[in-house]
């Protein structure tokens, strides 16, 4: 397993584990993780240190917008079958998936809707004051929890009729960004208030974060565009995994400490 210290990682180890899978995580240094998953230094920067000799079914995440070394990680890895983290209309990850696709006999790819854990980027207001100050409050996005792509991702890569498929899935329902900042003072028990940012100083605001400016520049015209075009939802995850995804208020529920000052 490739991701296993991020967000979706580390509901996934837990999801693996329960179904009595030998699960082995690939750690750029030794750390905590859930008892019974063996841990293997590593560095995708540096493929030659990357040994998973005797497992042939890879959750693979890729963390950088360089897709250079992909190659050769997929070689050093020796799968038969990858379960990708990707998203879509973003290139670098249809480059990942191409590859992928040359490598390995058996293939399925994740793209999974907004990821409910984003709206993390607003803790440090919400713990500062009451008011999150943002562009487009009426974007409206089918936001998904953690849990639900870790539970999608299970059934990839334990189950048969995954390989070859394309999924995107999404969480329940499409709500407005000002109603994400609602829900989210209603599960940390304070009235909050989204404040409309424009554009370009959020753009000013992402750049000073660190964000590359082509990327900064395509998530807003994203995001500006689910104004009048909302997020899609879908039901396929529970057509997977047999029960319904999870809320955005559930999310908020269960992350409401990172929200608390």
């Amino acid at each position: 397993m490739i991701g296993a210290t991020g967000n979706v990682g580390r509901e996934l180890l837990p999801q693996l584990l329960a179904e009595d899978v030998r699960v082995r995580a690939l750690v750029r240094k030794p750390t905590s993780l859930p008892e019974g998953v063996e841990q293997v230094v590593g560095n995708l920067t540096e493929p030659a240190s990357i040994d998973t000799d005797g497992f042939d079914t890879v959750f693979l995440v890729w963390p950088m917008f360089d897709t250079t070394l992909v190659p050769e990680v997929l070689r050093r890895l020796r799968a038969r079958r990858i379960v990708y983290l990707s998203a879509e209309g973003v290139p670098f990850h249809a480059e990942v998936e191409r590859l992928v696709e040359d490598a390995v006999p058996e293939w399925t790819f994740l793209r999974p809707s907004g990821f409910a854990t984003n709206t993390l980027g607003w803790a440090d207001q919400i713990r500062a004051g009451d008011v999150v100050r943002w562009p487009f409050a009426e974007a409206r996005r089918s936001l998904i929890h953690e849990a639900d792509i870790a539970a999608v991702a299970t059934r990839a890569l334990l189950d048969d009729g995954h390989q070859g498929r394309k999924y995107y899935f999404s969480g329940p329902e499409a709500i407005s960004q000002a109603e994400q900042v609602r829900q989210i003072g209603e599960a940390i028990g304070r009235p909050l208030r989204f404040e409309e940012l424009p554009p370009d100083a959020a753009r000013e605001l992402l750049l000073a974060r660190g964000w590359d400016p082509t990327f900064a520049t395509g998530a807003l015209d994203a995001w500006g565009a689910m104004v009048t075009e909302p997020e899609r939802v879908n039901e396929v995850v529970r057509e997977i995994t047999g029960r319904a995804p999870r809320s955005f208020r559930e999310w908020a529920t269960d992350r409401a400490a990172a929200f608390r000052a």
